[in-house]
């Protein structure tokens, strides 16, 4: 640990974990290591021109232990496919967009994502890469292939068969066995609102439970035949409401190895005024009771049972933002008339471009105390998580005994991975 990480270490560990105040525990003392995942977008590689490479070019891969690589849907039949086969294990990568440096060639076995995650798995040795199912668009069929004992086993089959066996269709048989290390379940969500369409039931809280079950017998069955133990996760929301409505949280973490707990979205872009998208406490004169924050979101699923040191803090690499704010003073607050303009979608702006707007007027504002960090030029404003408050997030996890933390997406970051290796510095466990 050197240059960056050292540097950054040496500046903000200690204050940041005294406004933390949170009590060091011997679970956090004891850990030997914290789990660092970090989101890969299928998508990425097309617009945002963000390919695995830069993963492995910008330093981020030897900073994380997991890659979760997004999304895998389940479908209206009630079995895993591929969202997009081209992108998954069709698309050639030059020269310069492959891990390895040597681009793919006509006729080989496979390309695409997967065998990129082939080549960043053999360039970092340690790392493992899960394939996460469902994600916003992909859950809309979760609810009927949890429904009955029978559809649970045919969805289960399918996704080993497909992500963890590697039988592709077009493919040689078990082309891509070996790439996957597990399954990350992204139901979004069990017995609540997730996006439009989406098949809801209550029996979905009970449900997941017994779909988490089967996914671990059937992994841990493939196990005794392949001799390598594959990991089964789940990406959990923060809001109370959703957890009650869809999770057993006493029961769930027998099958998982970790949850990763959305640290974000608190707010956005769809309320009328501005405010924190990811703050560690909620801030003084915030004007919703109750409101959320990642406090209320970890002490919700340790209440009702779930072990600290299992669940892995979610920190976001992008920004909620608004305009037209008025009311003046540092612009939290405020009334506005609408999302901020965003590359990509209005309301939403990558840490890489958040950056750079002090040099274009903003000013940063921090309330070390709540956690939490935004820039505001008198009309646009931005929530957002810098290096220094990422460090700060750090010095959470190891205060509260948490597993790790978790970032949605990898392609936010800057070029130098300055958010992943804040990450990586800050959960940095001597002898490993």
């Amino acid at each position: 640990m050197r240059g960056f990480s050292r540097r950054l270490l040496a500046v903000g560990a200690a204050v940041l974990v005294a406004v933390t105040a949170a009590p060091a525990t011997a679970q956090a003392h004891q850990r030997k290591q914290y789990v660092k995942v970090g989101y890969f977008t299928q998508w990425g590689i097309y617009g945002r021109d963000f390919q695995l490479a830069k993963v492995q070019q910008s330093g981020a891969a030897a900073g994380l232990t997991h890659i979760n690589y997004a999304f895998g849907p389940v479908t209206a039949a009630g079995v895993c496919d591929s969202a997009d086969s081209w992108a998954d294990w069709s698309v050639p990568f030059s020269d310069a967009n492959s891990v390895d440096g040597v681009g793919d060639v006509a006729g080989q076995p496979i390309a695409g994502n997967l065998n990129q995650l082939a080549e960043l798995k053999a360039a970092n040795p340690k790392l493992r890469v899960l394939i996460s199912l469902g994600g916003w668009t992909g859950s809309a069929y979760f609810s009927d292939a949890a429904l009955t004992d029978a559809s649970r086993k045919k969805l289960v089959g399918s996704c080993v068969d497909l992500w963890i066996k590697g039988n592709l269709p077009g493919l040689a048989a078990g082309v891509a066995a070996g790439i996957f290390d597990g399954i990350d379940l992204d139901w979004e969500w069990p017995g609540s609102e997730g996006n439009a369409g989406n098949v809801i039931r209550p029996q979905d809280r009970q449900n997941f439970t017994l779909l988490a079950a089967e996914f671990r017998r059937q992994l841990d069955s493939l196990s005794r035949t392949t001799k390598r133990r594959y990991e089964l996760t789940a990406f959990l929301p923060a809001a109370p409401a959703k957890i009650d409505a869809g999770f057993e949280a006493k029961k769930i973490f027998k099958y998982l190895d970790f949850g990763t707990v959305q640290g974000y979205d608190f707010h956005g872009s769809w309320e009328s005024r501005t405010n924190q998208q990811s703050a560690l406490r909620v801030p003084a004169g915030a004007p919703d009771n109750p409101d959320f924050s990642v406090e209320v979101a970890i002490d919700t699923w340790r209440h009702r049972g779930a072990p600290g040191g299992k669940l892995v803090l979610g920190i976001p690499y992008y920004g909620q933002g608004w305009t037209g704010a008025t009311g003046g003073g540092n612009g939290l607050f405020a009334t506005v008339t609408g999302g901020a303009p965003g590359r990509f979608a209005v309301g939403t702006e990558d840490y890489k471009t958040l950056k750079t707007l002090p040099a274009q007027g903003f000013k940063l504002h921090r309330d070390w105390r709540s956690g939490h960090s935004w820039l505001f030029d008198g009309t646009t404003f931005w929530t957002y998580d810098d290096p220094a408050q990422v460090l700060q997030k750090t010095a959470y996890i190891r205060g509260e005994g948490l597993g790790g933390a978790m970032m949605w997406s990898l392609d936010g970051d800057d070029e130098r991975a300055s958010l992943t290796r804040t990450i990586s510095a800050g959960l940095w466990t001597p002898g490993r």
